[in-house]
């Protein structure tokens, strides 16, 4: 059973645990800067616990698929005082930061964040490693071709399993050798795949559940989801809701969502399931 070492205590990801999402932007896809101000986002946060998320994920720079670039200063601006609300009104609910950038994350620790969620892989900024390792945080690690300008112009792989299966393989090195040890590992659903790229990762999540560290899966209202549907990024819960289930049956130990109601009650359900495997 795996575990993070959030500050003081340890927090066991059995069952599947839930990351809601807060985007403390102007642009988001999916919700159109709902969280942008603090109270909003601090609002959201108390929604997304009461419906029961186990985890909260803090971002405030959007990264869909040709988002502008946000300066650092303008991404502190955005994430210090949504943080701050939400760490006093929560003090006990683990708050992910999802930046690439070191020195955000070093401000967001020290402001009482207790994990990094990284896009980039430690690719967009070198210093991101130093600032994780140095706190000793749990990292949660993902696989992106290109940057969210890029990423959806033309990806193009020749075996898109076994190129992110090796992306881990080597990150994964790379991070051990820094002393980082509390990997969670993420394939990057929409970041630089097309949606064949996309299934194809998918049927092949228990390749990158016996790397033997716990994945984190991000599909919660993208194309992937809607555009076979020709539908939209908000009318996809019932989809959602299907994959979601299968990756479960498959081993993912984080699921990251904007709807977390149907995300809990698939989860205890899947646990009753379980039990009678």
């Amino acid at each position: 059973m795996f575990s993070l070492h959030l500050r003081h205590r340890i927090y066991p990801l059995e069952p599947p645990r839930i990351m809601g999402i807060i985007n403390v932007t102007p642009d988001s896809f999916s919700d159109g800067g709902e969280a942008y101000e603090p109270e909003a986002a601090l609002r959201r946060a108390l929604n997304l616990v009461e419906a029961g998320a186990d985890i909260l994920d803090i971002g405030a720079v959007s990264t869909r698929p040709g988002a502008p670039e946000v300066p650092a200063e303008e991404e502190v601006r955005r994430l210090l005082p949504a943080l701050r609300l939400i760490r006093k009104a929560l003090p006990e609910v683990p708050i992910s930061i999802d930046t690439y950038r070191g020195a955000v994350a070093r401000i967001a620790l020290e402001e009482g964040a207790d994990m990094i969620n990284d896009i980039s892989g430690g690719a967009f900024d070198t210093s991101l490693w130093q600032v994780v390792a140095h706190y000793r945080v749990p990292y949660v690690l993902m696989h992106i071709q290109g940057t969210p300008q890029t990423m959806q112009l033309n990806p193009h792989y020749e075996d898109v399993v076994q190129e992110v299966w090796l992306y881990f393989v080597q990150k994964i090195r790379q991070l051990r050798e820094l002393g980082i040890e509390e990997i969670l590992i993420d394939p990057g659903f929409g970041f630089g795949k097309t949606l064949a790229h996309n299934y194809t990762l998918f049927r092949a999540l228990p390749r990158f559940v016996q790397l033997g560290y716990p994945v984190v899966i991000g599909i919660s209202r993208k194309s992937m989801l809607w555009r076979p549907l020709n539908s939209s990024p908000r009318e996809v819960i019932w989809a959602s809701t299907a994959l979601h289930w299968e990756a479960l049956r498959k081993g993912v130990h984080v699921l990251r969502v904007h709807d977390v109601e149907p995300v809990r009650q698939l989860i205890a359900l899947f646990e009753v399931w379980k039990s009678f495997a």
